[in-house]
Protein backbone atom coordinates (compact mmCIF):
# COMPACT_ATOMS: atom_id res chain seq x y z
CA UNK A 1 0.00 0.00 0.00
CA UNK A 2 3.00 2.23 0.97
CA UNK A 3 3.95 1.60 -2.62
CA UNK A 4 0.67 2.82 -4.26
CA UNK A 5 0.45 5.76 -2.30
CA UNK A 6 4.05 6.70 -3.14
CA UNK A 7 3.58 6.11 -6.75
CA UNK A 8 0.92 8.11 -6.86
CA UNK A 9 2.61 10.88 -5.22
CA UNK A 10 5.26 10.59 -7.50
CA UNK A 11 2.63 11.17 -10.41
CA UNK A 12 0.84 14.37 -8.54
CA UNK A 13 2.67 17.39 -7.07
CA UNK A 14 3.91 15.85 -4.07
CA UNK A 15 3.07 18.76 -1.52
CA UNK A 16 -0.55 18.90 -3.16
CA UNK A 17 -0.96 15.09 -2.65
CA UNK A 18 0.20 15.06 1.04
CA UNK A 19 -2.09 18.33 1.46
CA UNK A 20 -5.42 16.17 0.16
CA UNK A 21 -4.08 12.98 2.10
CA UNK A 22 -3.51 15.26 5.33
CA UNK A 23 -7.21 16.68 4.91
CA UNK A 24 -9.20 13.77 3.60
CA UNK A 25 -7.49 11.73 6.80
CA UNK A 26 -8.86 14.64 9.06
CA UNK A 27 -12.31 14.72 7.51
CA UNK A 28 -12.46 10.63 7.97
CA UNK A 29 -11.56 11.61 11.52
CA UNK A 30 -14.23 13.96 12.23
CA UNK A 31 -17.02 12.46 10.46
CA UNK A 32 -18.91 10.75 13.21
CA UNK A 33 -18.69 13.94 15.17
CA UNK A 34 -20.25 16.10 12.73
CA UNK A 35 -22.77 13.78 11.64
CA UNK A 36 -23.72 13.27 15.09
CA UNK A 37 -24.28 16.66 15.42
CA UNK A 38 -26.50 17.07 12.58
CA UNK A 39 -28.45 14.37 13.73
CA UNK A 40 -27.14 11.40 11.95
CA UNK A 41 -26.31 8.28 13.69
CA UNK A 42 -24.98 5.42 11.29
CA UNK A 43 -23.41 3.20 12.45
CA UNK A 44 -21.75 1.90 9.18
CA UNK A 45 -20.89 4.55 8.16
CA UNK A 46 -18.82 5.75 11.68
CA UNK A 47 -17.43 2.17 11.51
CA UNK A 48 -15.74 2.59 7.69
CA UNK A 49 -14.70 6.07 8.44
CA UNK A 50 -12.96 5.39 11.33
CA UNK A 51 -10.85 2.33 9.82
CA UNK A 52 -9.91 4.23 7.21
CA UNK A 53 -8.90 7.27 9.33
CA UNK A 54 -6.95 4.98 11.08
CA UNK A 55 -5.03 3.16 8.06
CA UNK A 56 -4.83 6.68 6.35
CA UNK A 57 -2.45 7.69 9.64
CA UNK A 58 -0.31 4.29 9.37
CA UNK A 59 -0.10 4.53 5.82
CA UNK A 60 -0.01 8.10 3.98
CA UNK A 61 3.20 10.66 3.97
CA UNK A 62 5.01 12.05 7.22
CA UNK A 63 3.64 15.53 5.48
CA UNK A 64 0.41 14.29 5.07
CA UNK A 65 0.41 13.16 8.92
CA UNK A 66 1.16 16.89 10.26
CA UNK A 67 -1.43 18.45 7.95
CA UNK A 68 -4.13 16.00 9.12
CA UNK A 69 -3.42 16.49 12.86
CA UNK A 70 -3.43 20.28 12.15
CA UNK A 71 -6.76 20.03 10.98
CA UNK A 72 -7.87 17.46 13.35
CA UNK A 73 -7.20 20.25 15.77
CA UNK A 74 -8.82 23.00 13.55
CA UNK A 75 -12.04 20.81 13.12
CA UNK A 76 -12.44 19.28 17.03
CA UNK A 77 -11.53 21.96 18.78
CA UNK A 78 -12.01 25.41 17.37
CA UNK A 79 -14.42 26.62 19.73
CA UNK A 80 -12.20 26.67 22.54
CA UNK A 81 -11.05 30.36 21.80
CA UNK A 82 -14.87 31.33 21.83
CA UNK A 83 -14.70 31.77 25.83
CA UNK A 84 -11.81 34.15 26.03
CA UNK A 85 -14.64 37.25 24.82
CA UNK A 86 -16.24 36.92 28.16
CA UNK A 87 -12.88 37.66 30.08
CA UNK A 88 -12.16 40.94 28.10
CA UNK A 89 -9.45 38.80 25.61
CA UNK A 90 -11.73 38.36 22.21
CA UNK A 91 -8.92 38.83 20.07
CA UNK A 92 -7.32 35.76 21.65
CA UNK A 93 -10.14 33.76 19.77
CA UNK A 94 -7.86 33.37 16.69
CA UNK A 95 -4.66 32.50 18.41
CA UNK A 96 -6.26 29.99 20.95
CA UNK A 97 -7.81 28.19 17.23
CA UNK A 98 -4.69 28.18 15.60
CA UNK A 99 -2.38 27.10 19.34
CA UNK A 100 -5.04 23.74 19.12
CA UNK A 101 -4.05 23.23 15.88
CA UNK A 102 -1.09 23.01 16.12
CA UNK A 103 -1.04 21.14 19.22
CA UNK A 104 -2.52 18.68 17.70
CA UNK A 105 -0.52 18.62 14.45
CA UNK A 106 2.49 17.70 17.00
CA UNK A 107 0.65 15.14 19.00
CA UNK A 108 0.04 13.47 15.70
CA UNK A 109 3.23 14.30 14.09
CA UNK A 110 4.99 12.26 17.02
CA UNK A 111 4.00 8.84 14.09
CA UNK A 112 5.62 10.89 11.50
CA UNK A 113 8.97 10.31 12.41
CA UNK A 114 8.57 6.98 11.15
CA UNK A 115 7.65 5.41 7.83
CA UNK A 116 7.59 1.97 9.59
CA UNK A 117 3.55 1.42 9.68
CA UNK A 118 4.14 -1.35 12.55
CA UNK A 119 6.45 1.43 14.70
CA UNK A 120 3.33 4.08 13.79
CA UNK A 121 0.45 1.71 14.99
CA UNK A 122 2.07 1.60 18.30
CA UNK A 123 2.79 5.24 18.73
CA UNK A 124 -0.51 5.31 17.71
CA UNK A 125 -1.76 3.67 20.46
CA UNK A 126 0.64 5.19 23.08
CA UNK A 127 -1.33 8.12 21.84
CA UNK A 128 -4.33 7.26 23.72
CA UNK A 129 -2.85 7.16 26.79
CA UNK A 130 -1.48 11.20 25.98
CA UNK A 131 -3.27 13.86 27.29
CA UNK A 132 -2.04 17.32 25.79
CA UNK A 133 -1.77 19.90 28.68
CA UNK A 134 -4.24 17.55 31.01
CA UNK A 135 -6.92 18.17 28.16
CA UNK A 136 -8.81 14.56 27.31
CA UNK A 137 -10.91 15.76 24.91
CA UNK A 138 -9.69 13.97 22.27
CA UNK A 139 -10.17 9.96 22.87
CA UNK A 140 -8.84 7.78 19.51
CA UNK A 141 -11.29 5.62 20.54
CA UNK A 142 -14.10 7.78 20.55
CA UNK A 143 -14.41 7.09 16.87
CA UNK A 144 -16.18 4.11 17.46
CA UNK A 145 -18.78 5.05 20.11
CA UNK A 146 -21.67 4.91 17.76
CA UNK A 147 -20.09 2.24 15.65
CA UNK A 148 -20.35 -1.28 15.48
CA UNK A 149 -16.41 -2.00 17.41
CA UNK A 150 -15.90 -1.09 20.73
CA UNK A 151 -13.90 1.69 22.72
CA UNK A 152 -11.80 -0.48 24.85
CA UNK A 153 -8.34 -0.46 24.59
CA UNK A 154 -7.87 -3.82 24.00
CA UNK A 155 -10.14 -3.19 20.84
CA UNK A 156 -8.49 0.08 19.77
CA UNK A 157 -5.22 -2.50 19.56
CA UNK A 158 -6.50 -5.26 17.78
CA UNK A 159 -7.80 -3.08 15.20
CA UNK A 160 -4.75 -1.14 14.73
CA UNK A 161 -3.15 -5.20 14.77
CA UNK A 162 -5.55 -5.91 12.20
CA UNK A 163 -4.89 -2.74 9.72
CA UNK A 164 -0.97 -2.75 10.48
CA UNK A 165 -0.15 -6.71 9.00
CA UNK A 166 -1.29 -6.45 5.87
CA UNK A 167 1.76 -4.21 5.07
CA UNK A 168 4.00 -7.49 5.73
CA UNK A 169 2.03 -10.33 5.06
CA UNK A 170 2.42 -11.11 0.76
CA UNK A 171 -0.28 -12.35 -1.20
CA UNK A 172 -2.97 -14.48 -1.12
CA UNK A 173 -2.97 -14.32 2.36
CA UNK A 174 -2.23 -10.56 2.39
CA UNK A 175 -5.64 -9.02 3.99
CA UNK A 176 -6.45 -12.00 6.09
CA UNK A 177 -5.52 -10.10 8.95
CA UNK A 178 -8.60 -8.06 8.35
CA UNK A 179 -10.21 -10.30 10.05
CA UNK A 180 -8.82 -9.82 13.48
CA UNK A 181 -11.44 -6.46 13.38
CA UNK A 182 -14.54 -8.86 14.01
CA UNK A 183 -13.04 -9.89 17.61
CA UNK A 184 -13.04 -5.80 18.18
CA UNK A 185 -16.71 -5.94 17.59
CA UNK A 186 -19.06 -4.73 20.72
CA UNK A 187 -20.82 -7.88 21.32
CA UNK A 188 -20.84 -7.50 25.50
CA UNK A 189 -21.16 -3.71 26.80
CA UNK A 190 -21.95 -3.12 30.68
CA UNK A 191 -25.04 -3.34 31.84
CA UNK A 192 -26.39 0.38 32.03
CA UNK A 193 -29.48 0.68 34.44
CA UNK A 194 -32.07 3.48 34.59
CA UNK A 195 -32.46 5.23 37.98
CA UNK A 196 -35.66 4.00 39.90
CA UNK A 197 -37.11 7.71 40.41
CA UNK A 198 -38.55 10.31 37.96
CA UNK A 199 -36.35 12.89 37.35
CA UNK A 200 -36.74 16.12 35.73
CA UNK A 201 -33.84 17.63 33.52
CA UNK A 202 -33.74 21.26 32.87
CA UNK A 203 -32.62 22.89 29.75
CA UNK A 204 -32.09 26.54 30.06
CA UNK A 205 -31.02 28.99 27.18
CA UNK A 206 -29.27 31.94 28.82
CA UNK A 207 -26.37 33.77 26.71
CA UNK A 208 -23.18 33.71 28.31
CA UNK A 209 -22.98 37.46 28.14
CA UNK A 210 -26.14 38.17 29.55
CA UNK A 211 -26.02 35.28 32.53
CA UNK A 212 -24.02 37.60 35.41
CA UNK A 213 -26.52 41.06 34.62
CA UNK A 214 -27.92 41.87 37.61
CA UNK A 215 -31.14 42.66 34.93
CA UNK A 216 -31.47 38.72 34.33
CA UNK A 217 -30.98 37.41 37.87
CA UNK A 218 -34.83 38.62 38.13
CA UNK A 219 -35.89 36.97 35.55
CA UNK A 220 -33.62 33.35 36.48
CA UNK A 221 -34.91 33.03 39.49
CA UNK A 222 -38.44 33.35 38.58
CA UNK A 223 -37.64 30.79 35.87
CA UNK A 224 -36.11 28.83 38.18
CA UNK A 225 -38.82 28.66 41.10
CA UNK A 226 -41.84 28.03 38.24
CA UNK A 227 -39.42 24.63 36.94
CA UNK A 228 -39.17 23.68 40.46
CA UNK A 229 -42.97 23.93 41.04
CA UNK A 230 -44.00 22.27 37.65
CA UNK A 231 -41.61 19.52 38.47
CA UNK A 232 -43.01 19.31 41.90
CA UNK A 233 -46.93 18.95 40.23
CA UNK A 234 -45.94 16.66 37.36
CA UNK A 235 -44.64 13.96 40.55
CA UNK A 236 -41.10 13.99 39.75
CA UNK A 237 -38.62 13.06 42.51
CA UNK A 238 -35.87 15.20 41.26
CA UNK A 239 -35.32 18.32 39.32
CA UNK A 240 -31.78 19.04 38.25
CA UNK A 241 -30.96 22.58 37.25
CA UNK A 242 -27.07 23.47 34.83
CA UNK A 243 -24.26 24.46 36.54
CA UNK A 244 -24.18 27.83 37.82
CA UNK A 245 -27.87 28.43 36.97
CA UNK A 246 -27.72 30.34 40.00
CA UNK A 247 -25.39 33.07 39.01
CA UNK A 248 -23.65 33.95 42.52
CA UNK A 249 -22.53 32.60 45.56
CA UNK A 250 -25.28 30.43 47.24
CA UNK A 251 -23.23 30.67 50.82
CA UNK A 252 -23.79 34.64 50.40
CA UNK A 253 -27.98 34.38 50.02
CA UNK A 254 -29.59 33.43 52.48
CA UNK A 255 -32.99 33.89 51.45
CA UNK A 256 -32.19 32.16 48.40
CA UNK A 257 -31.11 28.96 50.34
CA UNK A 258 -33.85 28.89 52.73
CA UNK A 259 -36.55 29.29 50.51
CA UNK A 260 -34.69 26.56 48.19
CA UNK A 261 -34.91 24.40 51.18
CA UNK A 262 -38.41 25.18 51.91
CA UNK A 263 -39.16 23.60 48.49
CA UNK A 264 -37.11 20.48 49.08
CA UNK A 265 -39.92 19.42 51.45
CA UNK A 266 -41.93 18.31 48.53
CA UNK A 267 -39.04 17.17 46.07
CA UNK A 268 -35.24 17.29 45.57
CA UNK A 269 -33.37 20.14 43.89
CA UNK A 270 -29.96 19.77 42.35
CA UNK A 271 -28.27 23.22 41.25
CA UNK A 272 -25.51 24.20 40.09
CA UNK A 273 -23.87 27.58 41.59
CA UNK A 274 -21.16 29.36 43.39
CA UNK A 275 -19.00 28.30 46.51
CA UNK A 276 -17.02 30.95 48.60
CA UNK A 277 -15.05 29.81 51.51
CA UNK A 278 -11.78 31.81 53.19
CA UNK A 279 -10.98 33.55 50.23
CA UNK A 280 -11.46 30.51 47.59
CA UNK A 281 -14.09 29.78 45.26
CA UNK A 282 -16.06 26.79 44.12
CA UNK A 283 -17.62 25.81 40.98
CA UNK A 284 -20.18 23.39 43.17
CA UNK A 285 -23.55 21.74 42.89
CA UNK A 286 -26.11 22.10 45.81
CA UNK A 287 -28.38 19.36 46.44
CA UNK A 288 -31.20 20.42 48.39
CA UNK A 289 -33.46 17.71 50.23
CA UNK A 290 -35.84 17.47 53.17
CA UNK A 291 -35.37 20.87 54.20
CA UNK A 292 -31.58 20.27 54.23
CA UNK A 293 -28.62 20.67 51.89
CA UNK A 294 -25.48 19.11 50.65
CA UNK A 295 -22.82 20.54 48.50
CA UNK A 296 -20.01 18.87 46.22
CA UNK A 297 -17.50 20.69 44.94
CA UNK A 298 -15.89 20.04 41.95
CA UNK A 299 -12.58 18.19 41.49
CA UNK A 300 -11.40 18.25 38.02
CA UNK A 301 -10.91 21.58 36.47
CA UNK A 302 -10.76 22.88 33.21
CA UNK A 303 -7.47 23.32 31.65
CA UNK A 304 -7.08 26.79 30.60
CA UNK A 305 -10.53 27.53 32.08
CA UNK A 306 -10.52 26.96 35.74
CA UNK A 307 -6.52 26.70 36.50
CA UNK A 308 -3.32 26.66 34.06
CA UNK A 309 -2.07 23.49 33.81
CA UNK A 310 1.76 25.27 33.04
CA UNK A 311 4.47 25.92 36.33
CA UNK A 312 4.22 28.64 38.52
CA UNK A 313 6.41 31.45 36.79
CA UNK A 314 4.09 31.23 33.78
CA UNK A 315 0.89 30.18 35.65
CA UNK A 316 0.12 33.75 37.76
CA UNK A 317 1.44 35.73 34.29
CA UNK A 318 -1.39 33.70 31.98
CA UNK A 319 -4.25 33.77 34.59
CA UNK A 320 -3.92 37.64 35.17
CA UNK A 321 -3.15 38.95 31.77
CA UNK A 322 -5.88 36.12 29.71
CA UNK A 323 -8.16 35.35 32.72
CA UNK A 324 -8.10 38.47 34.74
CA UNK A 325 -7.59 36.43 37.48
CA UNK A 326 -10.71 33.90 36.95
CA UNK A 327 -9.04 31.01 36.09
CA UNK A 328 -8.17 30.78 40.32
CA UNK A 329 -10.91 27.99 41.36
CA UNK A 330 -10.26 25.48 43.93
CA UNK A 331 -10.78 21.67 44.22
CA UNK A 332 -12.45 18.73 46.39
CA UNK A 333 -10.11 16.04 46.71
CA UNK A 334 -12.64 13.44 45.74
CA UNK A 335 -15.87 12.68 43.91
CA UNK A 336 -18.82 13.73 46.14
CA UNK A 337 -22.02 11.15 45.96
CA UNK A 338 -25.32 11.86 46.59
CA UNK A 339 -28.23 10.00 47.97
CA UNK A 340 -31.29 10.65 47.26
CA UNK A 341 -34.29 8.20 48.62
CA UNK A 342 -31.81 5.57 48.53
CA UNK A 343 -30.01 5.84 45.57
CA UNK A 344 -26.35 7.20 44.89
CA UNK A 345 -26.22 9.72 42.51
CA UNK A 346 -22.18 10.80 41.45
CA UNK A 347 -22.21 13.99 41.00
CA UNK A 348 -20.17 15.41 37.82
CA UNK A 349 -19.80 19.56 36.39
CA UNK A 350 -19.60 19.93 33.19
CA UNK A 351 -15.86 18.67 32.16
CA UNK A 352 -15.47 16.59 35.35
CA UNK A 353 -18.18 14.07 33.54
CA UNK A 354 -15.81 13.45 30.50
CA UNK A 355 -13.42 12.67 32.84
CA UNK A 356 -12.48 9.15 33.97
CA UNK A 357 -11.76 9.65 37.64
CA UNK A 358 -15.18 10.43 37.95
CA UNK A 359 -16.31 6.93 37.36
CA UNK A 360 -14.36 4.85 39.77
CA UNK A 361 -15.53 3.23 42.31
CA UNK A 362 -19.22 1.91 42.76
CA UNK A 363 -21.09 4.06 40.41
CA UNK A 364 -24.75 3.07 38.47
CA UNK A 365 -26.42 6.59 38.49
CA UNK A 366 -23.94 10.14 37.49
CA UNK A 367 -26.25 13.72 37.81
CA UNK A 368 -24.37 15.74 35.43
CA UNK A 369 -24.56 19.54 35.18
CA UNK A 370 -23.21 21.79 32.50
CA UNK A 371 -22.57 25.21 31.05
CA UNK A 372 -22.23 25.36 27.32
CA UNK A 373 -22.95 28.96 26.36
CA UNK A 374 -19.55 29.76 26.66
CA UNK A 375 -19.19 27.81 23.68
CA UNK A 376 -22.31 29.37 21.30
CA UNK A 377 -22.23 28.77 18.63
CA UNK A 378 -19.97 25.34 18.28
CA UNK A 379 -20.15 21.64 18.40
CA UNK A 380 -18.83 21.36 21.72
CA UNK A 381 -21.89 20.41 23.42
CA UNK A 382 -21.49 17.23 20.69
CA UNK A 383 -18.54 16.31 21.23
CA UNK A 384 -18.97 16.41 25.12
CA UNK A 385 -22.39 14.38 24.82
CA UNK A 386 -20.11 11.73 23.12
CA UNK A 387 -17.80 11.35 25.55
CA UNK A 388 -20.25 11.21 28.18
CA UNK A 389 -21.33 8.07 25.67
CA UNK A 390 -17.76 6.60 25.55
CA UNK A 391 -17.29 6.92 29.55
CA UNK A 392 -21.16 5.52 30.11
CA UNK A 393 -20.61 3.14 27.81
CA UNK A 394 -17.36 1.84 29.00
CA UNK A 395 -18.19 1.84 32.82
CA UNK A 396 -22.26 0.52 32.84
CA UNK A 397 -23.23 4.73 34.12
CA UNK A 398 -26.31 6.11 33.13
CA UNK A 399 -25.51 9.77 33.47
CA UNK A 400 -28.71 12.56 33.92
CA UNK A 401 -27.39 15.85 32.10
CA UNK A 402 -29.03 19.53 32.47
CA UNK A 403 -27.28 22.37 30.49
CA UNK A 404 -27.76 25.92 29.38
CA UNK A 405 -27.87 26.28 25.89
CA UNK A 406 -27.55 22.34 24.71
CA UNK A 407 -26.92 19.20 26.16
CA UNK A 408 -29.95 18.19 28.40
CA UNK A 409 -30.48 14.99 27.84
CA UNK A 410 -30.02 11.15 29.17
CA UNK A 411 -26.78 9.56 28.68
CA UNK A 412 -26.09 6.10 27.71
Amino acid sequence: MIEKLQKLRERYNPIFFDLICGVITSLLFSAFLYLEHFGITIKFLNTIFGLLALAMFLYMPKRAVLTAGFFIGLLWFYWIGYSFKYNGVGYMEPVITVLFAVVYMLFFGVTAFTNSVAIRAVLLFGLSFVEPFDFNWLQIELLFVDSYLGVFKYQLALILLALTLPNYIKKPYKFAPLLLILLSINFNSPVQKDAPLKIKLIATDVKQDKKWEKESLRPTLELIYKEIRDAKEEGYDIVVFPESVFPFYMNKANIVTEHLKELSNDITIVAGTLLSEEGKHYNVTYMFSGGNFEIAKKMVLVPFGEYIPLPDFAKKYINEFFFAGASDFKTADKPTDFIIKGVKFRNAICYEATCEELYEGDVDFMIASSNNAWFYPSIEPTLQKLLMRYYARKKGVTIYHSANWKGTAIVR
